[in-house]
């Protein structure tokens, strides 16, 4: 019989899902906030939190569904409309999240006297944008902001995970192995980026031409051939040290962009499949936390909001666009846009998984700051782009 509940429980969560998406794109709220909400009422009535505490396993569930969501990104992603913003797109999506992530690691810990390497590793993790929220604020409420800066913040978005990434594992290693010499990261760190981009573009080339010419005798196996596509592209560039992450979107980036079979309906399948991830991630992230440790850590996360959206994220983006053309209203655009999501989580087990000290503390820290932030920003976005005249009409 309680299959039976799991199951009906399940039922009710997708189908609410569904028509959730429906109010909440009206006000510019993300449904996966509202998800995130029964996650952590479902913890407090232990109905299934006793079964999910287990870092590793929750990890390696939350980095699939992030594979899903970042790889459905990159196939929706029109090469022909990046070209004229890959530069500071680019920028944003590195230099701004290295000068993102030590404003906030030096400020918290001149501030709350967190230790520096905590603090750095803090701002690592909460460093990027996060490519769910912003894809799912732009497509519910058919934005299109003038100057191509929807989808500035869409590349930015998709490719400033490897950067967080990158630093948030660098500053582990800091922590766990203090006589670690820095040439050894600089090495790490070049290899990682190198080696996911030559993977990511190599597996993406391979698989374009495989899904193009391949004959299948069941055309509902193209989806799932697309499906391990995104697996490997991943797995393989992680097992020769690369950037998996990089990978994933870049692969995705060329496939999406390629002339393969059933194109149309792959996409559609991957649509709604990381729809479905980014439900059962958010659900998953909310059952890990308990609201009395969220209230404990509410007025440093506050804190470390207003850092992050009023101090870090500005400065980023003035210095990450000041080498090109960009006018000063957009400039404020793309920095209010910087929204947090289910990324910032996901590295936050990181901590979690390697047991460094302070760990839950800064799981819960960014939590709440992610909260904060969908909640602030997301549902200001649209009325931000008409602020600045930057709504097409």
């Amino acid at each position: 019989m309680e299959h039976n509940l799991i199951f009906l429980a399940i039922g009710l969560l997708l189908i609410g899902s569904v028509f959730l998406s429906r109010f909440t794109s009206k006000i510019g709220i993300p449904t996966l906030v509202v998800f995130l909400v029964i996650g952590i009422s479902l913890d407090t009535s232990n109905l299934i939190s006793s079964t999910v505490h287990n870092y590793e396993l929750v990890q390696t569930i939350s980095i699939f569904a992030l594979i899903m969501i970042m790889f459905s990104g990159g196939l929706d992603t029109e090469v022909k409309l990046m070209k004229p913003i890959v530069k500071p797109g680019l920028s944003l999506s590195t230099v701004g999240v290295v000068i993102t992530a030590f404003i906030i690691g030096i400020v918290v810990h001149l501030m709350l006297g967190l230790d520096l390497m905590l603090s750095l590793l803090l701002g690592s993790i909460i460093s990027s944008t996060d490519a769910a929220a912003v894809f799912s604020i732009f497509k519910t409420q058919n934005m299109k902001i003038k100057n191509n800066l929807d989808s500035m913040l869409e590349l930015e978005s998709g490719t400033n995970d490897p950067m967080a990434y990158i630093l948030v594992i660098s500053f582990i290693e800091l922590i766990t192995v203090p006589n670690l010499a820095i040439s050894t990261l600089v090495i790490h760190f070049i290899q990682s980026l190198v080696l996911g981009v030559i993977f990511g573009f190599v597996l993406g080339k391979f698989f374009a031409k495989i899904l193009a010419k391949i004959h299948l005798a069941v055309d509902g196996l193209y989806p799932v051939l697309l499906l391990s596509t995104a697996i490997l592209s991943f797995s393989v560039s992680e097992f020769v040290g690369g950037n998996g992450f990089l990978a994933v979107y870049l692969a995705a980036l060329i496939i999406g962009n390629s002339n393969i079979k059933n194109k149309e309906s792959q996409m559609s399948f991957f649509e709604g499949f990381a729809w479905l991830m980014q439900v059962a991630l958010f659900i998953l992230l909310g059952v890990f936390t308990t609201p009395s440790e969220l209230f404990s850590v509410f007025i440093p996360a506050v804190f470390i909001s207003i850092l992050i959206i009023f101090v870090a994220r500005p400065i980023a983006v003035l210095i990450s666009l000041a080498p090109f053309n960009v006018d000063v209203n957009s400039k404020a655009f793309v920095s209010w846009a910087g929204i947090k999501g289910a990324v910032p989580i996901v590295f936050a087990f990181y901590p979690l998984v390697y047991q460094i000290p302070g760990a839950n503390l800064m799981f819960n820290i960014v939590l709440v700051t992610t909260c904060i932030s969908v909640l602030l920003q997301g549902s200001t976005l649209k009325f931000m782009a008409k602020r600045f005249n930057l709504l097409e009409d």
